[in-house]
């Protein structure tokens, strides 16, 4: 096997940085240090898990002016938005860490004579938590403080594009003093991730990525009755009614379109619009994305950066094509984006009318900057092409009737129903998908739940009663 790791930078396409695959005996150490940390752990105070993770969130932030650009390099974020993922990871973590001794107590049981019954939230052991490249923190933070907050072990294991993510993780907890075994960072390639997941030895695995990886998390899984944690792929849409605030919605569904170069699981991937308003909809969103400017991401004014590798950008510029063969039509000019150059990482955003759902842009994920907008007569017509659609993230709505963002909600088959919002994540919500968006649930107390496991205690204490 090639043990050889190259970071290929979608910045200018030359490797950034080269490391090695972890041997067979590394991850055997690594699965046997993860057991015995844990097996102390697993007894430690709530309070004391809470000090760690809180001293590695600041080691985390004090780390900042060299992970902006780090980012930029890794997978084309522009570095004017860099520290913003770092704010979320830090708001995710600190709400996590803050919750847990609510959500991880002992559930009490209606008194009954002469019993003491409760029910305890038991950590699971290890849990592997293989993380992806585009949100390379914020993906992986919701599982590894959680993780540990429960009285877990964690090994992460994350994306190559941005392996000096995991790198970083483990460095915030060496300075955090975090008991050696309790946290790892594993450089491995999918068949050694697929050898551990049947080891035995993990308990969960989280996994955020691909239709077709999660298809491999769980044949992998297979057979060894451990948890398996899905985040997957999604098709994410809005539906701006009539009634909606046209301005707001268009500067939010155009950032919820673009932002990360349109690389977000839950960003908007296609927009419903009513009638009435569709033709002043489109004009305004089409004069707030020519506004980008694509360029080096290292550069304070590009907002709008490379997507991670040309074939992904190939990919898009397909959709494209294939939707403007079918009677699509294309508002945005690539030629006012000089960066955008066949062959590249470099990719203009675009948006397209006249489009339906025989358009594979319309119906396969895009994971890039380009969105289809569609007229709809009204809720009815919105709801039936929100729900075509063979994934479930997020979806929202842009209304200003909270009664009828509800109802249209309710039948939406989705994990999170936004209004007047998208592209955003709130860590006292479940964070959950449908379909094959996957299955599982990170963050919230519920997120907990899939990180412990019930024990029942059943105690008899007065044998008269």
């Amino acid at each position: 096997m090639d043990t050889e790791v190259k970071l290929i930078s979608p910045v200018d396409g030359r490797v950034y940085a080269e490391r090695r695959h972890a041997t067979a005996a590394e991850v055997a150490l690594a699965l046997d240090a993860a057991a015995a940390a844990q097996r102390s752990w697993k007894h430690s105070a709530i309070a004391e898990r809470a000090a760690y993770c809180t001293a590695a969130v600041e080691a985390m932030l004090a780390m900042r002016d060299e992970i902006v650009p780090e980012l930029a390099w890794q997978m084309g974020r522009p570095v004017r938005y860099g520290a913003g993922e770092l704010r979320g990871f830090e708001d995710r973590a600190r709400y996590m860490i803050g919750i847990a001794g609510e959500a991880l107590a002992p559930i009490a049981i209606e008194p009954k004579a002469g019993f003491r019954r409760y029910i305890r939230r038991e950590p699971l052991g290890a849990v592997l938590v293989i993380a992806p490249w585009n949100y390379p923190y914020l993906t992986a933070v919701n599982s590894v403080i959680p993780a540990l907050m429960a009285g877990n072990s964690v090994l992460l294991k994350h994306a190559t594009q941005t392996l000096l993510v995991g790198e970083r993780f483990a460095e915030a907890f060496r300075r955090a003093g975090l008991p050696q075994g309790l946290f790892q960072n594993l450089l491995i390639d999918h068949a050694q991730a697929a050898r551990v997941i049947a080891s035995g030895r993990v308990q969960q695995v989280n996994f955020t990525g691909s239709v077709a990886g999660g298809k491999a998390i769980e044949a992998a899984a297979a057979g060894h009755f451990l948890g398996v944690g899905l985040e997957l792929g999604g098709k994410d849409p809005a539906y701006v009614r009539a009634d909606a605030d046209i301005g707001h919605a268009v500067e939010n569904l155009v950032d919820g379109s673009f932002f990360n170069s349109g690389q977000s699981c839950c960003g908007i991937e296609r927009i419903y619009v009513e009638r009435a308003v569709y033709d002043e909809f489109v004009e305004r969103f089409a004069v707030l994305t020519r506004a980008y400017v694509l360029g080096n991401p290292l550069e304070p004014e590009t907002t709008l950066g490379p997507v991670i590798k040309s074939s992904a950008a190939a990919f898009v510029r397909g959709q494209i094509a294939e939707a403007v063969s079918m009677g699509a039509k294309t508002l945005i000019d690539p030629r006012s984006f000089p960066a955008d150059q066949p062959g590249s990482a470099y990719l203009a955003p675009q948006l397209l009318v006249d489009v339906d759902h025989r358009m594979s842009v319309m119906r396969e994920e895009s994971f890039g900057p380009v969105v289809g907008i569609m007229p709809v007569s009204g809720d009815d017509e919105a709801l039936a092409l929100m729900n075509d659609s063979e994934f479930g993230l997020t979806a929202s709505v842009w209304t200003q009737d909270i009664e009828a963002a509800e109802r249209i909600g309710d039948g939406i088959n989705t994990g999170t129903v936004f209004m007047n919002r998208c592209d955003a994540l709130d860590p006292a919500l479940a964070w959950t998908g449908v379909k094959n968006t996957g299955r599982g649930t990170t963050l919230s107390r519920v997120g907990y739940e899939t990180l412990t496991r019930p024990k029942s205690f059943h105690l008899r204490y007065d044998l008269k009663s």
